[in-house]
């Protein structure tokens, strides 16, 4: 937001992801993040949401109480909350950014309808939702961004987001994989991939998705193992390889399809959003996923060597309008 003074509220981990990123451009101050846990499979994290939905329910009351104290310190003119409930203050400009107007549950149309409810509820107390999607279909998220039965405030679709750039030419060395998400499924997956890496014969990188550990993980030796990679150095990396291995999550997904890049995609098992996720981008023929129970190293890259892949056609700067106009409203406020 060119001409602005940008705060970042966020915890420890996230402020050195993003000093990596924007050095001192930005200023920062604590606020601590909703810490969910999630289990081993969809059951075991069904069972872990509902006990910490209390807690999420107290953190979203703690979040306005941090904002009001914040407030009365700081002169804010505009607020983007990225999936933050509680983020919003009367007569302050308030975005809510989201790619799920639809929360998949996983149990069904009369559960998601009912968490699509009590979602709305907490948006429409905002001024305005901002959806990282394209507006018409076929969309990225699929129903996640589309639901038949939208919230009540102004809705902008800004198009895809990512902090990579376009790759020059298609990439030759090798695999790459790129873990994420919660644990212990992220440590799962690791284990699970080093064992059958023994067996593969190609080029790898494996980025662990962990910025602060210290310490790295026995492998084979044709098997280079970061803990973390900034942006610039992701972007080496990906361009580079042949494809790709990585979680479903929308923002990886976002980078890699603004990258025009062929992946294997494997959901965290028991989250809903990437389980759907992971059998919409199938459909399409974007990409090849597939479940981590049961997965084979070997069979997944032969399956993948043998699909189709039909990549989208994505704009990747729709949100410049967006955020211009939002910085225009800020500044009459």
């Amino acid at each position: 937001m060119e001409g602005c003074s940008v705060i970042i509220g966020c915890n420890s981990t996230q402020k050195e992801l993003f000093k990596q990123e924007f050095q001192d451009a930005v200023s920062y101050i604590h606020l601590a993040g909703y810490d969910i846990r999630y289990g081993k499979n969809r059951r075991s994290t069904f069972a872990r949401l509902m006990l910490q939905s209390f807690k999420i329910l107290i953190r979203i009351k703690q979040e306005k109480g941090w904002l009001r104290s914040f407030l009365t310190t700081q002169q804010v003119n505009g607020i983007v909350s990225d999936n933050r409930f509680g983020l919003h203050a009367a007569g302050i400009p308030a975005v809510f950014i989201t790619h799920q107007l639809q929360i998949k549950t996983g149990l069904g149309k009369w559960a998601d309808g009912i968490v699509r409810r009590w979602n709305y509820k907490l948006i429409n107390r905002f001024t305005s939702c901002w959806v990282p999607d394209k507006a018409g279909a076929p969309s990225l998220s699929g129903e996640l961004s589309h639901p038949l039965e939208m919230p009540a405030l102004p809705v902008r679709y800004i198009g895809p987001l990512s902090r990579l750039g376009a790759c020059e030419a298609p990439g030759k060395a090798g695999l790459l994989i790129i873990l994420s998400g919660p644990e212990p499924l992220r440590s799962i997956f690791e284990q699970t991939l080093l064992g059958q890496l023994k067996h593969y014969k190609g080029q790898v990188v494996l980025v662990r998705g962990l910025p602060l550990s210290t310490t790295l993980p026995a492998a084979p030796d044709h098997c280079r193992v970061l803990n973390h990679a900034s942006a610039e150095t992701l972007q080496t990396l990906i361009c580079g390889a042949e494809l790709v291995i990585s979680r479903c999550g929308y923002t990886t997904v976002m980078d890699l399809f603004s990258m025009g890049k062929r992946s294997i995609l494997v959901p965290t098992p028991g989250q809903a959003e990437q389980e759907y996720l992971a059998h919409h981008l199938l459909q399409q023929g974007w990409a090849y996923t597939l479940p981590q129970k049961g997965f084979q190293l070997d069979r997944a890259l032969a399956a993948a060597g043998k699909f189709t892949y039909k990549m989208p056609d994505l704009a990747m700067d729709g949100y410049k309008e967006v955020v211009r106009e939002f910085v225009e409203e800020m500044r009459k406020s």
